[in-house]
């Protein structure tokens, strides 16, 4: 199976990137299963239903959250009835969504997902270390085929994650920095691997944000109304491939596109 999983998605660049590269994106690589992180995609800061479906009409046809899942009050309210959407499962038991999601394509084949969210420099939520050790047998005894999204702030944390789930799950992917990392690997009990996806949005930008208010900020340490920045989008992913009886990955390929390359 060819598992595309798209790195953050921030707001209208974000999305316009998702729209203009996905669909050659799949045609190239085969792609059968395609998942983004999208709790950016509204304005940079959570999601709404209506960009999710536009999402899912250029070709995304999952979605995990992070820790900006609750901005907007028209996903709280929508979140128990959208199969496709999970959020941290770490977050306290009893609100809205769920952690774990099993899908089933149209060939019926399955694949699972788990979205986590790490705790060192953020919220401290439940150990997200625990929290994958209770889900991952129950999501594997659906699907051999189980994707963990960590969304964190500290690489460690999410190296740390990777090595301790390596074999029990295809993929570990990390979320939350924006910023597309160099170590995609398969780790040696067969767990596809990278620190970071990457993102979705403004090129020239800081994390997706308009950089002079992100430096004024840093040099004044005055607070600032940060707003997504405009200009050329770039595009993130990593294309992901395994074997579908296994749960086993047998590769992993960052994918980067850039407007300024067209």
């Amino acid at each position: 199976m060819n598992i595309l999983f798209i790195g953050d998605i921030v707001g209208k660049p974000g999305r316009r990137g998702v729209a203009q590269w996905l669909p050659q994106i799949r045609e190239e690589f085969s792609v059968d299963f395609t998942v983004a992180n999208a709790e950016n995609a509204a304005g940079g800061l959570g999601a709404t239903p209506e960009i999710l479906h536009s999402l899912k009409e250029a070709g995304v046809q999952a979605f995990t959250l992070g820790n900006h899942t609750w901005r907007k009050k028209a996903l709280v309210a929508a979140l128990d009835a959208m199969d496709e959407i999970v959020r941290p499962a770490n977050y306290p038991s009893g609100v809205p969504g769920k952690g774990a999601a099993v899908l089933t394509l149209e060939d019926g084949r399955k694949v699972a997902l788990l979205n986590l969210l790490g705790r060192v420099f953020m919220e401290p939520f439940a150990c997200p270390f625990a929290t994958a050790d209770a889900l991952l047998g129950p999501l594997r005894d659906e699907t051999p085929l189980v994707l963990v999204d960590i969304h964190a702030e500290a690489t460690s944390e999410k190296i740390a994650l990777g090595w301790h789930l390596d074999g029990r799950c295809t993929a570990v992917v990390g979320t939350h920095t924006h910023v597309q990392t160099a170590d995609e690997r398969v780790l040696p009990q067969g767990t596809a691997y990278i620190t970071d996806l990457g993102m979705c949005g403004p090129r020239d930008s800081v994390i997706g944000t308009e950089r002079s208010l992100v430096i004024e900020k840093f040099i004044t340490g005055m607070p600032r109304k940060f707003e997504v920045a405009r200009g050329p989008a770039q595009f993130n992913a990593a294309l992901i491939t395994a074997d579908d009886q296994t749960g086993r990955a047998t590769g992993i390929e960052r994918i980067q596109r850039s407007e300024e390359q067209q």
